[in-house]
C-alpha cells in the first residue's frame, strides 16, 4: 500500500517510502539518503504516467508528503497557504468556503500539488536520469488557465528543502533565482512542502457543454475536428471559453465550459461554427464545486483519472505556427480507422490552452511552453497487459502529425509524462 505505482505497466520498487509529518523530518530524510548515496523522490499525488513519483528506477527514497494538509487563508489579501500533499480535489473545496476562491489548475481530482518531482542527489557515479516535477511547479493547466494562467503563475512564495537538508524560503523578493527555477523546472533543486498562492474569485456561473458524435467512421469526423481547430486559432477568441477534443472507440466528443452566461455563450455562435453531425449536450450550473465535479465525470478521466492500470501515453504541444494541416487531420482520423489498437480503452484529447498562459513572459519563469495554443494527449490502456501493437498504436499517432508538419521540434507538457 505504501508504495502504489500507478503505470502497473512499469515495475519500480523504491528502496524505502517515508512519511513524514514535518519539514524538518524531511530535511533528515534527505540527508539521511546523502549519506547512504541514494535518490530521493518526493510524491504528492502519485500520478507519474512512467512511475518517477517512485523514482524512476529501483532503488530510490520515496518521500511521501500525504501529512502535509495545512491550509490558511488570508482573507486581507486572499493569499492562501497549504501543504504540497494536498489533492486538488481537496484545496479545490477550501478555496471555496473560505471566501469562495479559486485558482487555475488541472481537472483530475485526486492529483496533489507537488505531484511527481525528484532530487537527484549527488552519488559518486555521473547521473543521467532525469526527473519529473508535479502540478505547481511543471505547470498546472486547465478549463481556467485562458483567464489566469497556469496553476504555477499562481504561486508568490514556498518552503523547500534542499538537496543538502537546508529548508529555506523562496519568493521573488527572497531566493528569487532558486523560485524562478521552481516555477516549471523544479526538478533537482528540492522538495516543496508548502505554497503560498494568490487566488481569484470563483466564477459564479457557468455553461458546461458538450457535443457528442457517435456515428459513422472516425474519417467522417475530420471536417468537425477541423473546424475546432479553425475556431480555437483565433487570437480573440473569448478566453471564458475552455475547450477539448476527445476522440475514443465510441466516438468524438467536443466538450468544457464557458465562464459566463449562457447568453454571453450563445453569443459566440460555437455550435453553428463547428459541422453539423453532432448531438449537443448543454447546462448551467451556479455552483463553483459542481462545475469542477463535473469535470471529473470526463470520459477519459472516469478510466484514467485515478486508478492504476497499465498504460501508454504520448504528448505533443502546437502553437500559432504548428497547426494541423487539413491532408494531417484527414490521414489522422483515417488511421483511427485503420489502425490495430490492441484495447478498446484509447482516449486522443485535444486541450486549448493559450490565453493568460501565452501572456506571461518565458524570462518571468522556468516555465518553457509559454507559446503553446493546444496539446494532444494520447492514452491506451491495457486490458490485463499492455500490448506492443497499442504502443505502436499510440507511436504512430504522433508520427502523423509530425509527418504532416516536417521539420518542426514539438514540445511535449511534462505533466503528461
Amino acid at each position: 500500500n505504501a508504495v502504489k505505482p500507478y503505470n502497473l505497466d512499469i515495475p519500480v520498487t523504491p528502496a524505502a517510502v517515508v512519511r513524514p509529518t514535518t519539514t524538518e523530518d524531511v530535511s533528515k530524510v534527505v540527508q539521511c539518503a546523502v549519506a547512504s548515496g541514494l535518490k530521493v523522490q518526493p510524491r504528492s499525488g502519485g500520478h507519474s504516467y512512467a512511475n518517477y513519483c517512485l523514482g524512476g528506477q529501483d532503488g530510490a527514497v520515496v518521500v511521501d508528503l500525504v501529512n502535509f494538509q495545512k491550509f490558511e487563508m488570508n482573507t486581507s489579501t486572499w493569499f492562501a497557504t497549504f501543504g504540497a500533499g494536498t489533492l486538488l480535489g481537496d484545496l479545490t473545496e477550501r478555496l471555496y468556503t473560505n471566501g469562495q476562491r479559486a485558482i487555475a489548475h488541472g481537472t483530475c481530482p485526486q492529483v496533489r500539488w507537488l505531484r511527481w518531482y525528484a532530487i537527484l542527489i549527488p552519488l559518486p557515479e555521473p547521473q543521467t536520469d532525469l526527473s519529473r516535477q508535479g502540478h505547481l511547479t511543471i505547470g498546472g493547466l486547465g478549463p481556467l488557465s485562458r483567464q489566469y494562467g497556469a496553476a504555477l503563475d499562481h504561486v508568490e512564495e514556498v518552503e523547500v528543502v534542499l538537496a543538502n537538508g537546508t529548508i529555506t524560503r523562496a519568493s521573488e523578493s527572497k531566493n528569487s533565482d532558486l523560485f524562478f527555477a521552481l516555477k516549471g523546472a523544479a526538478a533537482g533543486f528540492g522538495i516543496i512542502t508548502e505554497f503560498v498562492v494568490h487566488t481569484e474569485p470563483a466564477p459564479p456561473s457557468t455553461v458546461n457543454y458538450a457535443y457528442h458524435i457517435q456515428l459513422g467512421k472516425k474519417s467522417s469526423f475530420a471536417n468537425t475536428f477541423a473546424a475546432w481547430q479553425d475556431i480555437i486559432k483565433d487570437p480573440s477568441l473569448d478566453r471564458k471559453l475552455a475547450s477539448q477534443v476527445i476522440i475514443m472507440e465510441l466516438g468524438m466528443i467536443i466538450s468544457g465550459t464557458y465562464f459566463g452566461t449562457q447568453d454571453q455563450y450563445n453569443a459566440l455562435q460555437f455550435e453553428q461554427r463547428l459541422a453539423q453531425n453532432a448531438t449537443v449536450s448543454i447546462h448551467t450550473l451556479d455552483n463553483w464545486l459542481g462545475t469542477v465535479s463535473n469535470w471529473a465525470e470526463n470520459e477519459a478521466l472516469k478510466l484514467i483519472g485515478g486508478i492504476p492500470g497499465p498504460f501508454y501515453s504520448k504528448s505533443l504541444a502546437f502553437t500559432q505556427n504548428t497547426l494541423i494541416p487539413y491532408k494531417g487531420i484527414q490521414d489522422l482520423f483515417k488511421y483511427f480507422d485503420s489502425a490495430d489498437k490492441g484495447t478498446p480503452l484509447w482516449f486522443v484529447i485535444f486541450d486549448l490552452e493559450g490565453g493568460k498562459v501565452n501572456d506571461i513572459p518565458l524570462s518571468q519563469t522556468a516555465y518553457a511552453h509559454r507559446d503553446a495554443l493546444f496539446y494532444v494527449q494520447t492514452y491506451a490502456i491495457g486490458v490485463g497487459v499492455l500490448l506492443d501493437k497499442t504502443r505502436a498504436f499510440l507511436n504512430n499517432i504522433n508520427k502523423i502529425i509530425q509527418d504532416a508538419i516536417p521539420g518542426v521540434d514539438f514540445g511535449a507538457y511534462a505533466g503528461y509524462v
